[in-house]
């Protein structure tokens, strides 16, 4: 049997500025991959701008059995959204 790499998935995650409804499309869909959970972080800047998401980004956590396949997905979820939305970044 063949070892296979991780891959390497961020645990943090940020569009600035992407819609508050988008941010929880994301997690869920995230969420339907088995072990994954994507928390919403707040907002941290200090002066208001409108064109800002009211979200600061999302937490990724995941145990680390999670298997070849599953990460695959969850990366994919985030390429598909960084595709429609421009790359993502870490905050």
């Amino acid at each position: 049997m063949a070892m296979t790499t991780p891959l390497t998935i961020p645990q943090q995650v940020c569009w600035p500025r992407l819609p508050l409804a988008v941010y929880r499309e994301i997690a869920a869909h995230l969420a339907q991959v088995s072990g994954v959970e994507a928390m919403m972080l707040p907002q941290t800047a200090t002066q208001f701008d409108y064109e800002l998401s009211q979200v600061g980004g999302l937490q990724l956590s995941w145990p680390e059995s999670l298997d070849s396949a599953s990460q695959a997905r969850v990366l994919a979820i985030l390429e598909y959204y960084s595709q429609r939305y421009g790359a993502w970044r870490s905050p």
